[in-house]
């Protein structure tokens, strides 16, 4: 009998098929603009995703990150509520479900009931056409909403929120942090491991702190964040396969890219966070590696592992940003 096809595979061929008929020229200069209002101040008014080419060309240039980065959110939270399992999803500002797929990609599919909510019509036929590839995500329902002060969640164990903060006013994102702790017994949320998404995330962990959220990763309490603002930020790094068009689209050379991002997973169910978190890439020097940790006594520390700890030490040669510590 065959083996399951990864989720991370099964979209990588999904979107090849996608985009074989999209010219790469025309892909290039719709990501180009895709780039510049993703950066710039984009009016919550206004979908950037207007229509198929653009939708395609969102998929080439952000779907395998944005599935990455989700997925490696979701794994660390998973680890902190191993006996736990959606039977309820809704990815709130989805898209074309790139969060969905990571949710598959984490935990069995079982009967899942998916939501995706986006207000760009062309991105939710998109998604759909893609979820065909995905046996647990044929069943999904793509509804047209606006994501803002007059969003309602209907209940839901868990709702993800991707990359969407930034597109949002503040008092827009207030009000879509607080429906989904309203509607959700677990929220994922990532944006870019940026300063300023950084910031986002941590506004949205205070706020879902303060609903009666603990918070299950990364930080290893629920606590204030010890970060001193303005002078660092926390994020992790995720490794992205680039297929060769996704190169071309890209205008990069290599195999793979580094998506960087920033998250925070709460939950009100039981959940064991990890001792302390790994929150920059291990510095491996001769006989010696150097961990930078977030502690669960809410403080900062850097921690030296050598030979003389014996499996520790290969432990810590093995380690990788982002990773719970001690394994």
């Amino acid at each position: 009998m065959n083996a399951p096809v990864p989720p991370a595979e099964t979209l990588r061929t999904a979107l090849a098929g996608l985009l074989d008929g999209l010219p790469p020229k025309q892909a290039a200069q719709a990501v180009d603009r895709l780039i510049a209002n993703y950066r710039g101040a984009t009016p919550t008014h206004t979908p950037i995703l207007r229509d198929r080419a653009d939708v395609a060309a969102y998929a080439a240039y952000r779907m395998p990150a944005t599935f990455e980065a989700v997925h490696a959110a979701l794994e660390a939270f998973a680890e902190a509520v191993p006996d736990w399992t959606p039977a309820d999803h809704t990815d709130v500002g989805g898209g074309t479900g790139a969060a969905t797929w990571a949710v598959t990609a984490t935990w069995p599919a079982g009967d899942r009931s998916v939501t995706v909510l986006d207000w760009a019509e062309p991105a939710l036929a998109l998604g759909r056409e893609l979820a065909e590839a995905n046996p647990a995500l044929r069943g999904a329902s793509w509804q047209r909403s606006r994501i803002g002060s007059a969003l309602t969640l209907d209940p839901t164990d868990l709702v993800t929120v991707s990359y969407v903060l930034n597109e949002l006013t503040p008092a827009d994102r207030t009000a879509l942090v607080d429906a989904a702790a309203t509607a959700a017994q677990s929220v994922v949320i990532v944006e870019a491991g940026t300063p300023d998404g950084y910031a986002r995330v941590i506004e949205a962990r205070d706020r879902l702190i303060a609903a009666g959220f603990r918070i299950a990763a990364p930080c290893p309490h629920s606590a204030a964040c010890p970060i001193v603002p303005g002078e660092d930020w926390c994020h992790f790094s995720a490794r992205v396969s680039r297929s060769s068009l996704h190169r071309k689209v890209k205008g990069g050379s290599l195999a793979y890219e580094d998506e960087k991002f920033s998250y925070v997973a709460a939950t009100r169910v039981p959940a064991t966070p990890a001792p302390s978190r790994i929150i920059r890439r291990p510095q491996i020097r001769k006989g010696q590696v150097l961990l930078d940790l977030c502690e669960t006594d809410e403080r900062l520390t850097r921690t030296t592992v050598t030979k003389r700890h014996g499996d520790l030490y290969k432990a810590a040669r093995d380690a990788d940003w982002g990773d719970p510590w001690p394994p």
